[in-house]
């Protein structure tokens, strides 16, 4: 059986300083981690910072990405930023359609393929976040909502979606602060139907990451799930170390497993 390889990152969302980003780049780059090849590992910076942290990962493993961006190549879109302009800071990969961005900047499943065709197009890497609220999952619609989701995001783009588009699965009501993990077993079960709907609309299954309250505790028994291809982690790895050790425990896991 062949070893997995997974990606592992992490979103800083509206945290941290220049010094801080700085700080935590250079201590991603001088750790075992940053070139290692048994993980593909990702940070997405706020954008004020996202050159500096390329610049200081740019000779590593290491991916650096956005958390958004517009769908529009340039043009009267006060405050936003483009594809053109991610990528010119550096990023290979951008952030789209998180749960928070839905909920409170009014994103929906026709912006997020906007914005997923615009990625394609420059030739970022498109993470979209996928995820069921609390009402959903309590009435049992989690199987929907997540095949509504994931067939929109690939509506724009095709079986040009293959190797150029992951998905996150982050469930709402287990992000952020007062979050409850996904049963791993939970978690790997959407995983497994998020992947038939990708086969289905493009011909192959798409990698699909974990997120939502990962930590030290969780991570390995979430990455060791036969449709978890990686984590997308939140505050748990906000301080270097924190990811660092998170993604030391998964490769030590995964090679226990192999």
């Amino acid at each position: 059986m062949a070893r997995k390889i997974p990606w592992i990152g992490t979103g800083w969302k509206m945290n941290k300083l220049r010094a801080d980003a700085v700080g935590y780049a250079n201590t991603l780059k001088g750790s075992a981690v940053a070139n290692t090849a048994l993980a593909q590992t990702f940070v997405l910076p706020p954008f004020p910072y996202i050159a500096e942290v390329f610049d200081i990962l740019k000779d590593t493993r290491v991916k650096a990405g956005a958390q958004n961006m517009h769908w529009e190549e340039q043009g009267a879109w006060t405050g936003e930023i483009s594809a053109p302009m991610v990528k010119d800071c550096g990023a290979t990969m951008v952030e789209l359609g998180h749960s928070e961005r839905r909920t409170f900047f009014n994103e929906t499943d026709e912006t997020v393929a906007l914005k997923v065709k615009a990625a394609l197009k420059h030739g970022l890497l498109a993470l979209v976040c996928i995820g069921d609220t609390k009402a959903e999952y309590d009435a049992g619609q989690t199987a929907d909502v997540l095949e509504r989701q994931t067939r929109a995001a690939l509506s724009q783009v095709g079986k040009s979606a293959a190797g150029n588009v992951i998905l996150a699965y982050e469930p709402v009501w287990s992000i952020g602060e007062g979050g409850v993990p996904a049963d791993p077993d939970f978690a790997n079960e959407q995983h497994k139907r998020i992947k038939a709907v990708t086969a289905g609309e493009i011909g192959v299954e798409l990698p699909v990451l974990y997120g939502g309250s990962v930590n030290q505790q969780n991570c390995c028994a979430l990455a060791r799930q036969s449709h978890i291809d990686g984590l997308f982690i939140g505050r748990a790895a906000w301080n270097a170390a924190g990811f660092i050790g998170i993604v030391e425990a998964v490769i030590a896991n995964l090679g226990e497993h192999s």
